[in-house]
């Protein structure tokens, strides 16, 4: 499938990813990962819910932990651009016949529950609380010194489908992996904001929340997380990196939390601001594809995610094989 024309004015304005809901099965356990090991700062806490948020960010949160029977993913949130766009996205969804349904949530108000046509669960909304900005209140950093919420990277059952719903959206795209054939998608990075991407999806069984990707303050703060993780009980946590991708060419580390939720810290990308920036084109095949130093991801990398409340999970519609690591 061929990358299509980016559509420079979408039916509803996205700024960009805004936030993850987890359900998780022991949240004490959950902020020692989080909070104590990554380093997040909590803005909101009870007995049943953590809410998180990195060193920059004003929005009240960009992680929420909310202790459940089972691990999954209730919602992937995007910001829009006003009050009236929640309108027009609640119109647009009702047009092409999807779920769509206005609710109240604690701290951002006024909220478009919605779905993508596999049945991901989609959250849209304007106006968060704000909160102070810890980014100069450097005594406060720790782990990671994680900056703020990146991306979102999703297991699909048909990249080609998923690229052409957010297209119309208004994501553009920035890298992309072909199948074998050349002629059908694998994998691709969209976004809103002007990064390599906000949303990603990669071929697999899905939908299925593959891991989020938050910004660290430098490369040196990752691998200095990889010393704290190491030595304090979270060594199994690490399945993948330290590294520098050949796509999006961030330095990354890939981790599990205490429910396999994966998060991956990362940064150092480039700049897409320009509407006419061309998408580049990766071989399935080509080695640097998943690190440009020429490592391949593991396993678990290809076959594991995290399920989203209630939706059923597909069969890939196209099979491959990658490289994966012996």
């Amino acid at each position: 499938m061929p990358i299509a024309p980016p559509v420079l004015n979408p039916p509803f304005n996205i700024i960009r990813v805004s936030h993850i809901v987890y359900g998780v099965t022991d949240l004490q356990q959950s902020r020692a990962f989080w909070v104590d090991a990554l380093g997040y700062h909590v803005t909101k806490e009870s007995t049943r819910e953590l809410y998180l948020r990195g060193d920059e960010e004003v929005n009240h949160h960009s992680v929420v932990l909310r202790e459940q029977d089972h691990p999954v993913c209730d919602a992937i949130g995007f910001k829009v651009g006003s009050e009236e766009d929640l309108d027009k996205a609640e119109q647009w969804f009702r047009k092409e016949g999807r779920p769509a349904k206005l609710v109240e949530r604690p701290h951002q108000g006024r909220t478009l529950a919605a779905t993508d046509p596999f049945g991901m669960p989609l959250e849209f909304y304007h106006s968060m609380e704000h909160v102070e900005s810890l980014l100069q209140r450097y005594g406060t950093h720790r782990g990671g010194r994680i900056q703020r919420i990146d991306h979102a990277n999703c297991f699909t059952p048909d990249v080609d489908a998923s690229y052409a719903f957010c297209n119309r959206l208004g994501f553009r795209a920035t890298e992309y992996t072909v199948m074998e054939d050349d002629k059908h998608l694998w994998a691709v990075w969209m976004h809103r904001k002007g990064g390599v991407h906000d949303i990603a999806f990669t071929n697999g069984r899905g939908p299925r929340l593959h891991h989020i990707g938050v910004w660290a303050a430098s490369m040196n703060a990752i691998v200095d997380l990889c010393d704290i993780l190491s030595t304090t009980g979270w060594l199994a946590s690490m399945e993948r990196g330290p590294g520098r991708h050949g796509i999006s060419n961030a330095f990354f580390l890939y981790l599990r939390d205490p429910d396999g939720h994966r998060v991956e810290l990362f940064t150092s990308d480039y700049l897409t601001v320009d509407p006419d920036h061309p998408a580049k084109k990766w071989s399935l095949r080509d080695a640097q594809r998943q690190t440009l130093w020429g490592a391949p991801a593991p396993k678990s990398w290809f076959e594991e995610g995290t399920v989203f409340r209630g939706v059923d999970v597909r069969e890939p519609v196209m099979e491959s094989r990658p490289i994966v690591a012996p």
